[in-house]
């Protein structure tokens, strides 16, 4: 069983940062994880591509968080953890943020699995 599990959101006031986590863990075996990334969804909105990163380090960030976001990972054998370092917060960046991994759980095929979701709220 793949698990994707954040935590790190919270009530910070603008200019004010906020570090995410998420870690993915597979139950009873060996798994491999490509790409990672970071969504979040405002109130009444679609959920958006925030930042993601790839399994070369290669990275993209939406335009509105270049050079206040950064995305990173790190690969351990039993688990994988992601974070979003998240500064200079903006109101606009209120969401429930989710993250996101394709994961093969062997000798499943690969499939994109999603996070529970953190809340962010950036007070004026």
């Amino acid at each position: 069983q793949v698990q994707l599990v954040e935590s790190g959101g919270g009530l910070v006031q603008a200019g004010g940062s906020l570090r995410l986590s998420c870690e993915v863990s597979v139950s009873g075996g060996n798994f491999d994880v490509d790409t990672m990334a970071w969504y979040r969804q405002a109130p009444g909105k679609q959920r958006d591509l925030v930042a993601r990163i790839y399994s070369d380090g290669s990275l993209y960030y939406r335009d509105s968080v270049v050079g206040r976001f950064t995305i990173s990972r790190d690969n351990a054998e039993k688990t994988v953890l992601l974070w979003l370092q998240m500064s200079s917060l903006e109101p606009e960046d209120t969401g429930t943020y989710y993250c996101s991994a394709d994961v093969q759980p062997f000798p499943d095929p690969w499939q994109i699995y999603w996070g529970q979701g953190t809340q962010v709220t950036v007070s004026s």
